[in-house]
């Protein structure tokens, strides 16, 4: 089972997209589109969850290499 991290390779503001992409086999570019249009549909209230969650949700340990950064 993967662990979910903020990734400190893929990371634009926490991490919080990149980390969260990784563990859903997602691009990240998709997913920070995604939260950005649903931030500015709900006028910013998924903004409150995202810095909860960065706040919650670990950074990736220093030296750890997944398959999907190669």
């Amino acid at each position: 089972m993967k662990k979910l991290y903020r990734s400190q390779r893929d990371k634009k503001i926490s991490g919080l997209c990149g980390g969260l992409a990784l563990w859903l086999g997602i691009d990240a570019t998709v997913l920070r589109l995604l939260a950005l249009a649903v931030a500015l549909f709900s006028f910013g209230s998924v903004v409150i969850f995202y810095l909860i969650a960065s706040i919650v949700v670990p950074k990736e340990p220093f030296g750890s290499f997944t398959d999907s950064y190669n």
